[in-house]
């Protein structure tokens, strides 16, 4: 069978970093090329991805690499399989580690949110984000990750990117605490999981361009506590299901969806909400365009004093300004 025909059809193919391939590393997947118009095999499924192999497609200015899409699974499932070791491989370097993060941590979060879900978080996605939060956290206590991790930081907002920009910032600010490693593992996870009940939240609602109703607000006021419901079943902590449920809670208690306040917010929902509000601010969203990152600090400084935790908001500028964000 020709390399572009799969069961008698045009196959397809997804691009892919040449960096995701790593030396020595088995996968159950194919590798091409597009050389003169057509696609062509370089190694084939179960063939190991050596050095060389990199080195040669390095030498010849290869950026791009393709999978076809019928491997798409085995694909995600070698990337998975391989982020920890490679996230603290220090012979690579740390952009490409930052790269690597990115893109896999995107591959499992897109998969939560663009597929239909059940009422319910399915184990296999639980396991998937599971693995990226223990895979990244050691990675992400590193002084310089954030600075390497901020350029792949995309200022279009999609659910998956935000969840996954609030779990990065929220760990860099995890890290400056005097946390365990379970519990940076506990409260990462709801970071990452923090906007999951969104997935229940009709699209026409989340994308809408231009103010939403008194009645569209209410429905989106109702994604904390649909992602405890999508997540009730899984062997998850309080202090996971904590994060989920009161990302949206405020100090003076104008929050939702349990309008507590003061101490009654945990410290570590505190700092999601923060990265969540620092987030959706500079990012480009359908009813407001990007803020500049100072133009955001100022903005929480001067009108949000009295729903953030300031301690915490100064830690934050003192982190953003360490890895030059600001």
């Amino acid at each position: 069978m020709d390399a572009n025909t799969h069961a008698g059809r045009p196959a397809s193919y997804f691009p892919v970093s040449p960096v995701m391939l790593f030396p020595e590393a088995l996968g159950n997947f194919s590798v091409y090329l597009w050389q003169g118009g057509d696609f062509v095999l370089y190694t084939s499924s179960g063939q190991r991805f050596t050095s060389r192999h990199r080195q040669t497609l390095y030498k010849n200015g290869v950026k791009e690499v393709y999978v076809l899409g019928s491997e798409r699974a085995q694909y995600e499932k070698y990337i998975e399989n391989n982020l920890g070791k490679i996230l603290l491989d220090e012979n690579l370097p740390i952009d490409v580690r930052s790269r690597i993060f990115f893109e896999a941590s995107t591959v499992v979060m897109q998969d939560v949110f663009d597929r239909k879900l059940p009422s319910a978080l399915r184990a296999r996605h639980f396991d998937r984000i599971t693995d990226i939060v223990k895979s990244s956290i050691r990675f992400l206590a590193k002084d310089n990750s954030l600075s390497a991790v901020a350029p792949f930081i995309s200022h279009d907002y999609k659910t998956y990117t935000h969840c996954m920009h609030v779990f990065v910032y929220s760990v860099a600010l995890f890290h400056t605490y005097e946390m365990t490693e379970t519990e940076v593992f506990e409260y990462g996870l709801g970071a990452l999981l923090h906007d999951v009940g969104k997935a229940k939240i009709p699209k026409r609602i989340l994308n809408k361009r231009g103010p939403l109703t008194q009645a569209e607000r209410e429905i989106i006021k109702e994604h904390p506590v649909h992602g405890v419901s999508m997540c009730a079943h899984l062997p998850m902590t309080q202090n996971t299901i904590n994060c989920i449920l009161f990302h949206h809670e405020t100090l003076d208690g104008a929050g939702y969806p349990a309008g507590i306040k003061g101490d009654n917010v945990p410290m570590p929902v505190r700092i999601i909400s923060l990265s969540d509000i620092y987030d959706a601010l500079t990012s480009e969203r359908p009813y407001a365009e990007a803020m500049q990152p100072y133009e955001a600090l100022s903005l929480i400084r001067n009108e949000m004093r009295e729903n953030v935790d300031m301690n915490i908001f100064k830690r934050f500028v003192a982190v953003l300004s360490g890895a030059e964000i600001i």
